[in-house]
């Protein structure tokens, strides 16, 4: 039961859309970790730690799980290892059901 989708339209299914999502705000959340880190060391105004947090949750949190470990950036505080454990269950989940569905 597969959706047909017109890809000389440009269309994407279901399942490519969510890939592309992931690989983007993988790679926007990682940036944004390296951005800040970046601020940090040379004491500037930093992004907040409400927006890494957002971006782990609602984008991606192996792009966040990755900029901590590349970076060496928020490796300490606890809210942000749960959060981005958090974040990757509740992704495994979303494609576990999309996927199932598909």
């Amino acid at each position: 039961m597969y959706a047909y989708v017109d890809h000389s339209a440009g269309g994407f299914t279901v399942k490519e859309a969510l890939y592309i999502w992931i690989l983007l705000m993988s790679l926007i959340t990682f940036v944004t970790f390296g951005i800040d880190k970046n601020k940090a060391v040379h004491h500037k105004e930093r992004i907040s730690e409400k927006t890494l947090l957002t971006l782990s949750l609602i984008g991606e949190a192996f792009g966040g799980l990755l900029g901590m470990k590349v970076f060496h950036h928020k490796t300490l505080k606890k809210k942000f290892r749960l959060v981005s454990l958090f974040a990757i269950l509740w992704v495994m989940i979303l494609f576990a059901c999309i996927l199932s569905v598909i």
